[in-house]
């Protein structure tokens, strides 16, 4: 029992420190702001990433649409994922999906736990190169590939998956949050 205790202190340790690192980002208020730029410009947003990033990305998607009535897209259909990775190879189905589905006016967020996934790197150059607006949500390395190049960029300080992943939740939620301005409503409020 002790050691479990014990496990269980220095879990939420790691999710304390990170949240009183994240207190200190105006990366977060950015992020708000461009996201808000796109709709102004009539954009959508589009989220992708691999495992259960791609996941979030589902989520993320779908609670932006719901709550925030910002239209919000995930590239996570395994038609899509599969037929475009036979076609294109699997380092491009991302790049291939941003230039069949994504509009100058559009952001795609890329949600990567390392930041270096070959068809996330990928589709981001490709958006870089369209001159498509970019966000990132990225753990591990500081200097990884989609942290660095992206317009605005979200950073948990961790190489765990799990810790990571579930951060980056917490972002996505908040993001959300701070576009509504409230923290507690009800699915029925929208």
């Amino acid at each position: 029992m002790d050691k479990d205790i014990e496990f269980l202190n220095k879990y939420w340790k790691e999710f304390e420190n990170l949240i009183n690192q994240q207190k200190k980002n105006s990366n977060i208020i950015s992020f708000k702001e461009i996201i808000k730029d796109t709709t102004k410009r009539q954009g959508k947003l589009f989220f992708v990433g691999n495992g259960a990033s791609a996941s979030l990305s589902s989520h993320a998607a779908t609670d932006f649409t719901k709550q925030t009535k910002i239209e919000a897209h995930a590239f996570n259909d395994h038609n899509l994922i599969t037929a475009f990775s036979n076609d294109y190879g699997y380092e491009n189905w991302v790049s291939k999906a941003i230039e069949y589905f994504v509009n100058p006016n559009d952001m795609v967020i890329f949600i990567s736990v390392s930041g270096n996934s070959p068809n996330l790197v990928n589709g981001l150059k490709y958006a870089k190169s369209k001159k498509i607006t970019t966000g990132s949500l990225t753990g591990s390395k500081p200097n990884n590939f989609l942290k660095v190049n992206s317009d605005c960029s979200l950073w948990v300080d961790s190489e765990a998956y799990n810790i990571t992943e579930s951060f980056h939740t917490i972002l996505i939620t908040l993001i959300i949050d701070l576009i509504i301005g409230n923290t507690i409503y009800s699915v029925n409020d929208f």
